[in-house]
């Protein structure tokens, strides 16, 4: 079983888009959603849930206001200012500014304070055309999304393991945050998906120096790479003194936004326009990098 997770220096490059492409074009594999802050994979594939389970990861501080003697002791205390004193409901936590150290719970003389799991999100298991999707949805203004993405990645594997599956296809956060880290340690091979400009090859350079780290093989896709011939070349340029391989661009195609428009995968609008066949050119490169052919 083989492992490729699709990244980007920054949100908005079309990594979904291309995985949503691969996830059309590979067999016997697993899809996952590991960008959780910002989910949109499933926008593409419509999936029928099948399974849906809440997701905790931290405990938050709850005041027991028939306890709290209103000493102020955890207002005086608490570092991100999360605790105020509401003259109608006595002493209060700004969920947003907490930061769920447990500080509070632990100096209050009254023990009116206690630390209890917190729902931050949920993680689900779907049906779809293109085969088993885990994805998940992070709550609002929530953490830990590094654990979110460990845990999807977790239930994958398992769910590879038990459909037989040769691929696991992770479609990866933006940046170079926790959540990348999550998603791309261990995997075979990382695929970064850049843009035609000087803060595209800036992100790159910082993913690359992510994969690097963590020992993982990456390679490079240029996305709308003819809309600044200048600018590739000098990503090119740039892969090639770094020794990054770069496995395929994809040319600037208007199939690509009816495809989105249309909530398809640019595999579906047919094989008569530039970019799907871009994109097909690539998988197959892939394909044969992680020996699946």
């Amino acid at each position: 079983m083989k492992e490729l997770t699709l990244i980007s220096g920054k949100g908005g490059t079309g990594k979904t888009t291309v995985s949503a492409a691969f996830a059309a074009l590979a067999h016997r594999k697993v899809l996952t959603d590991c960008d959780v802050d910002a989910a949109n994979l499933h926008l593409l594939l419509d999936p029928e849930p099948r399974s849906v389970e809440p997701f905790s990861a931290m405990r938050s501080p709850r005041i027991d206001p028939e306890l709290c003697a209103e000493c102020g002791i955890c207002q005086s205390h608490c570092r991100f200012d999360a605790i105020q004193l509401d003259f109608d409901s006595g002493y209060v936590i700004d969920e947003l500014a907490c930061e769920h150290c447990g500080l509070c719970a632990r100096i209050c003389p009254e023990w009116a304070i206690q630390m209890e799991d917190r729902i931050c999100g949920d993680w689900r298991i779907s049906d779809t055309r293109c085969g088993t999707l885990v994805h998940a949805r992070l709550g609002i203004g929530e953490d830990n999304s590094g654990k979110l993405v460990t845990l999807v990645r977790r239930e994958a594997r398992r769910l590879a393991e038990a459909e037989d599956a040769a691929l696991i296809l992770n479609d990866g956060p933006p940046g170079t945050g926790c959540p990348v880290t999550a998603a791309i340690t261990g995997a075979d091979l990382v695929l970064a998906i850049t843009e035609p400009t000087p803060s595209g090859l800036h992100d790159l350079q910082r993913v690359a120096g992510l994969c690097t780290h963590f020992r993982v093989p990456l390679t490079v896709c240029i996305n709308k790479h003819d809309l600044s011939p200048r600018n590739s070349a000098m990503i090119r340029n740039w892969c090639e003194e770094a020794g990054v391989e770069i496995a395929g661009d994809i040319p600037f195609d208007p199939a690509v936004h009816r495809a989105l428009a249309n909530g398809h995968s640019l595999i579906d609008e047919g094989e008569d326009n530039a970019a799907t066949q871009a994109v097909t050119a690539l998988w197959k490169r892939i394909e044969t990098r992680l020996g699946l052919t």
